[in-house]
Formats: C-alpha cells, sequence, structure tokens
C-alpha cells in the first residue's frame, strides 16, 4: 500500500503527464520527400493507404507547391490538411524559419561601408 505522500507524488506525476506530455511538437515532414512509411506514421489521420496516395500522386503529377495542394488526392480533405498544417512543409524547412536570404555579394571593386563604433552607456573609468 501506498503512503500519502507517495500517493500525492504519484497523482503529481499523472497529471503532470496529463497537461504537459502531449504538448511536444509535432515532427515535420516534407511531403516532397517523404515516403509512405513516414507520412503515415507524422500526420495525424493519415494511414499507410492515404500515404500512399500521396506518394502515387506526387510521383504522377509533381511536387506539392502547398499544403492545400494535398486536397486533390483523393482520401485527403481540409480538415485533415488543417489538422496536420504544422507539420507540413514543401519545402523542408520549418514555418518559424522566416529568416531573410543571404544578401548578394558586392560586386568586385565595391567599397564596404564604414559603420563607426556605438558609443558605450557605462559609466566612464
Amino acid at each position: 500500500m501506498l503512503t500519502p505522500r507517495q500517493s500525492l507524488a504519484a497523482l503529481l506525476f499523472g497529471l503532470s503527464l496529463l497537461f504537459f506530455g502531449s504538448s511536444a511538437p509535432a515532427a515535420q515532414v516534407n511531403i516532397n520527400t517523404a515516403d509512405a512509411a513516414t507520412l503515415a506514421r507524422d500526420l495525424k489521420g493519415v494511414g499507410l493507404k492515404k500515404a500512399e496516395a500521396i506518394v502515387a500522386y506526387r510521383q504522377k503529377h509533381g511536387p506539392f507547391r502547398s499544403a492545400d495542394e494535398l486536397a486533390l488526392v483523393k482520401g485527403i480533405g481540409p480538415s485533415l490538411i488543417s489538422k496536420n498544417r504544422d507539420s507540413i512543409r514543401t519545402d523542408g524547412k520549418p514555418a518559424a524559419s522566416a529568416a531573410k536570404p543571404p544578401a548578394p555579394p558586392a560586386p568586385a571593386g565595391a567599397v564596404r561601408p564604414v559603420v563607426p563604433p556605438t558609443r558605450s552607456t557605462s559609466p566612464a573609468r
């Protein structure tokens, strides 16, 4: 039999799993490169049959340009796409990485501007 302290610890552990256990981010899936097994494993509501249909459609029609194009695959509807929108990638980059592309290199012989150093706000010694 558990002591009251052990019972409380078990209860708190169970509650923490309930509230925080499923908050792990979903896997990112590139629908243009993933195989059927990966699609079935990582997309909610997609079994092996639907995953194989996605791969077959991609092979016949070329890469998907957006997640919404999955609706063209038989058996895939708007609700399934919305459930998985945060996990679906068409370019392999996560949605959160909206970083700017690198600046093109300066032409040969171009002079780079000189940026003066910023003044320190710390008191002088």
